[in-house]
């Protein structure tokens, strides 16, 4: 059988997609009702992290350890990823050690060249170009609360970035109708974004009129620094607020992948509001999102 990797969801089938979705969300069950899942006895995967990591390191760890199996944490200066070592070889070296490796980094190339050059699979924990991880925990989120994807209403607020573009991929493999709100100049990049179906708004009442899912991320992504003082101009009315979850519907939750700069892009009163913030369930959904993907490509 041929290797898989978890790099793009844009990779996978829509029936793939949705099995995954389906998958975690029959482990958290098992999770929360206390019954162990090993599924995984014995196997292994290697964390490369050239970017510093709380959800990512920790979801991926609990993950395999729950699955009955061992994470091991490989930090940029250990590794030297592509300065020390080149990815072919780190990538042929540790598929001699582990089952899976995951990665962490900056740039889309270096996970796309470590795919290629390693004999197991490989999981793409974040790059400046896409989170699919993080898209596929979304995706459990809100599945939990509606029981059916295809149709459910999201509505992204902010820079287009990485997660964007992957809720973008997400949308297209589930049926999820998506509108992104953005700024001239920090809307989806066509190249990255391709054909794919999605509303483009630049006015966030019109843009969570209607939605079920209101989406947030922070505004300057790790990397990108100097470029503060210009995005916080740019996005002064982009800030999801009180004021604008009473523009949308009551039903409507709020979702953040953080970490969240709070006062920016989003508020104290609307991350921690009890019955429209289901962050921290996001959150946690990392755990469970990502078993279901070590065990689809390691089964």
């Amino acid at each position: 059988m041929a290797k898989k990797n978890f790099i793009s969801i844009a990779d996978h089938t829509e029936k793939e997609i949705n099995y995954l979705i389906r998958q975690s969300y029959n482990l958290k069950a098992q999770a929360r009702a206390g019954k162990k899942h090993e599924l995984l006895p014995g196997e292994s995967l290697a964390m490369i992290f050239d970017k510093p990591s709380t959800r990512t390191r920790v979801s991926f760890d609990v993950a395999m350890y729950e699955l009955g199996g061992h994470a091991i944490n490989i930090s940029a200066g250990e590794c030297g990823l592509g300065a020390r070592e080149s990815v072919p070889d780190v990538a042929r070296t540790l598929s001699r050690f582990c089952d899976a490796i995951m990665i962490r980094t900056f740039g889309h190339e270096t996970a796309v060249e470590l795919a290629a050059n390693a004999a197991v699979p490989v999981i793409n924990g974040l790059t400046d170009l896409l989170h699919p991880c993080q898209a596929m925990a979304d995706a459990l989120t809100m599945y939990e609360v509606t029981g059916d994807l295809k149709g459910v209403k999201l509505t992204y607020i902010g820079d287009a970035n990485n997660v964007t573009n992957s809720l973008i991929n997400l949308a297209d493999k589930t049926g999820i109708d998506i509108t992104v709100c953005s700024p001239k100049g920090y809307t989806p990049d066509k190249k990255i974004v391709g054909d794919s179906k999605y509303r483009l708004l630049s006015d966030p009442s019109a843009a969570v009129k209607k939605a079920d899912f209101i989406y947030t991320d922070v505004w300057v992504s790790m990397g990108q620094e100097k470029s503060s003082a210009r995005k916080a101009k740019a996005f002064k009315n982009y800030q999801v607020n009180a004021r604008l979850l009473q523009k949308a519907p009551k039903h409507a939750k709020v979702l953040h992948c953080l970490p969240a700069h709070r006062g920016l892009e989003i508020t104290d009163e609307v991350i921690d509001d009890p019955e429209r913030s289901i962050v921290f369930e996001q959150a946690e959904n990392r755990l469970h999102a990502q078993k279901a993907i070590l065990v689809y490509l390691l089964k």
